[in-house]
């Protein structure tokens, strides 16, 4: 979606990127890589997600709460740039999961571009690769807040067990993996083809060292795989 936007409207179109503690931190210098590379003027927004009232309390509707502020954040700054909309790049396989930062979207007059032209994520992809774009291939991410199940406290020092387990799991080369927190156990959420390779000795105990040492008593590996949203199951 920045590509294009930029493609098409040049120095009238920028980047802002929110930097949380909610967000996993290759995510930030990915974005900044992006930017820096094709030239987009790209605004930084600092947001504290725990200060949110009812965030930290891991409610069903967090992603509500947080959604809502971030972007009156995010169109506060569109102001003072002159820039006349606010676009997000969620698309049409969104809608098919439970997604209450959705509706603060919808709320906010935010638009989403990609869902209204009818875009799925393979589509998007597809048009990435042929764009030439780094990002075709980039496994999805989410914000880090959706690894705890809801009604368990959200708290920086989690957040950032949670970050430095999954980026362990990146260096190890796992393409999609997620690290689900259920109080002190670790749920490892990986695609099923790619179980053996955390079965390797060498693997298997540095994982496991790695989050007993960031502070999980318990490691697992979730049989059913890596799918999105799976802290959703349970409403």
């Amino acid at each position: 979606m920045l590509h294009m936007a930029h493609e098409t409207l040049g120095d009238r179109a920028i980047a802002v990127t929110v930097r949380a503690s909610a967000f996993p931190r290759r995510e930030t210098a990915e974005a900044e890589d992006f930017c820096a590379r094709r030239g987009i003027r790209q605004v930084w927004v600092d947001l504290d997600v725990l200060e949110i009232p009812g965030f930290a309390e891991n409610p069903p509707d967090r992603c509500y709460l947080c959604k809502r502020q971030l972007f009156r954040r995010i169109q506060d700054v569109a102001a003072e740039q002159g820039m006349a909309i606010v676009s997000e790049g969620s698309n049409l396989d969104d809608e098919g999961d439970y997604r209450p930062g959705m509706r603060a979207i919808a709320e906010l007059g935010v638009a989403s571009p990609l869902r209204t032209a009818g875009l799925t994520k393979a589509d998007i992809r597809a048009l990435s690769r042929e764009a030439g774009l780094p990002t075709w291939a980039k496994p999805s991410l989410a914000c880090l807040a959706s690894r705890f199940v809801y009604g368990e406290s959200i708290t920086r020092e989690g957040l950032e067990r949670v970050d430095r387990s999954e980026q362990l799991l990146a260096e190890l080369g796992f393409t999609q993996a997620r690290v689900r927190v259920h109080g002190t156990m670790a749920r490892i959420e990986l695609l099923p083809e790619e179980f053996p390779r955390l079965l390797e000795p060498e693997n298997r105990t540095r994982v496991v060292q790695t989050l007993r040492g960031l502070g999980f008593s318990y490691v697992a590996l979730d049989l059913q795989g890596y799918r999105t949203g799976s802290m959703n199951e349970t409403l």
